[in-house]
């Protein structure tokens, strides 16, 4: 969860001081919205992953933006239906998406590169009785 941790605090700092009127909590709700709070990331269950599309030689594909861009620093080019992006990046993005949901995956739709199986957000998703997997942390 230490990683986690360390991203969520970068987006808060970051969300913080690019909107200095915004009270705490304005904060930290803007701020998970692209970065998932340690207490309910879907990365600390094994459940989820981030991912691109790369060509047979290793290199990236047009996708709109990075893995991992995030607002303010993005704008909302990293929303998985984002409009302001070129037709190469979103048909690439369709490829994935249609991928990874005809395996069962779920995207978080903020993140274009975040797929989900069995963990929290999943079951949130789709209604099963209940997640697969938990928080879970490396023993010391």
């Amino acid at each position: 969860m230490g990683l986690q941790q360390q991203y969520f605090d970068s987006s808060v700092t970051r969300h913080r001081a690019a909107h200095p009127g915004w009270d705490e909590n304005r904060v930290r709700v803007e701020a998970s919205r692209y970065v998932s709070p340690p207490n309910v990331a879907p990365h600390v269950t094994g459940g989820a992953v981030d991912l691109t599309l790369c060509t047979t030689t290793g290199a990236e594909l047009p996708m709109g933006t990075p893995v991992n861009a995030t607002p303010p620093e993005d704008g909302e080019a990293c929303y998985t239906a984002s409009t302001a992006i070129s037709a190469e990046a979103k048909a690439n993005r369709h490829i994935l998406g249609t991928a990874m949901t005809s395996t069962g995956f779920v995207n978080y739709p903020t993140e274009w590169w975040h797929w989900s199986y069995g963990e929290r957000y999943w079951a949130f998703t789709t209604n099963p009785h209940h997640a697969l997997y938990g928080p879970w942390e490396l023993p010391s």
